[in-house]
């Protein structure tokens, strides 16, 4: 990190947002795992809808479409884990060309 009158250069403060939003964007599986587990378990238990969903022959499609859901909350997750991991190589990268630029490259 190179510091420039007392204060981080730019890359240095690219790097440290981009990292926190890293790791902010890698809690969000942590905050929705249990609301997905639930939802995905009550996928096929669509007994609120009573008999207005018999009567609509709609369980079925309902049911189908939580499950799509589910699918695509999961799937999600995945693509913010991969962009966190994304951003922490460029986060990574930034230091290290602050490094090379402030000449302070120990590799």
């Amino acid at each position: 990190m190179r510091v420039l009158g007392g204060e981080m250069s730019d890359l240095a403060k690219d790097s440290e947002s981009i990292r926190s939003a890293a790791s902010a964007l890698r809690r969000v599986g942590q905050h929705t795992e249990r609301p997905l587990q639930a939802f995905v378990e009550q996928s096929h238990d669509l007994s609120a809808l009573g008999a207005l969903g018999s009567l609509m022959s709609a369980t079925d499609d309902i049911a189908d479409a939580m499950d799509t859901l589910g699918k695509m909350a999961r799937q999600l997750n995945e693509e913010w884990d991969e962009q966190a991991t994304a951003m922490t190589e460029v986060s990574d990268a930034f230091d290290h060309l602050d490094a090379l630029l402030s000449g302070d490259d120990k590799r």
